[in-house]
């Protein structure tokens, strides 16, 4: 009898066990949590003048320090003090940032980019932009030539060839007489 009793308990001890069982790994009920990205964080804009070779307003992402914006504004001119600033200091939104020197940079002509943000297009001062050689961003930084035009710029240039003179730019779609005013003594076309 003590053996049958034995049997009926291991059975309903196994009942049990493999109720929990049951329990603990079927399928949670319920509506499943839903995980959501972390905000990115938008990037925060300065005002880089003084003496670097292109001043102007520049987007940076969060967290970054005066050395980001001096190389976003093309680095440092050759008058450059550069001992008086402290290029590990974190910009802030807003910020306008005068790296101390002499400077001859031209004053810029302002726009307001596609995006809204005011931008400066200036090449860096005392050099010309050679067509035949600059990049979509060098030539987008010339007054009068924007994003779009500077595309166009070295599209031409990949489909039909080197420009042989500047006066060349006038085939370029929104390119114009005046433009082309605007631009002589800043682009140079280099044999």
């Amino acid at each position: 009898m003590k053996s049958i009793l034995n049997l009926v308990m291991g059975i309903l001890i196994g009942l049990i066990m493999a109720g929990l069982l049951f329990l603990t790994v079927r399928a949670p009920v319920g509506k499943p949590v839903e995980l959501m990205p972390s905000p990115t964080p938008a990037p925060i804009v300065v005002y880089v003048t003084g003496a670097v070779k292109r001043p102007g307003v520049y987007r940076l992402p969060l967290d970054s320090r005066l050395a980001d914006a001096v190389l976003q504004a093309g680095g440092f001119i050759d008058s450059a003090e550069i001992a008086k600033v402290n290029l590990a200091d974190k910009v802030i939104d807003g910020d306008q940032i005068v790296i101390p020197g002499a400077v001859s940079v031209p004053t810029p002509i302002l726009t307001i980019g596609g995006d809204g943000i005011l931008v400066t297009p200036t090449p860096p001062a005392g050099e010309q932009v050679d067509i035949n050689t600059a990049t979509v961003e060098e030539l987008d930084a010339l007054p009068g030539i924007g994003l779009t035009a500077a595309k166009a710029i070295v599209e031409y240039r990949t489909t039909n060839g080197r420009f042989t003179r500047v006066e060349d730019l006038l085939k370029i779609p929104g390119i114009g007489p005046t433009t082309l005013d605007q631009l002589r003594g800043l682009v140079i076309v280099r044999p």
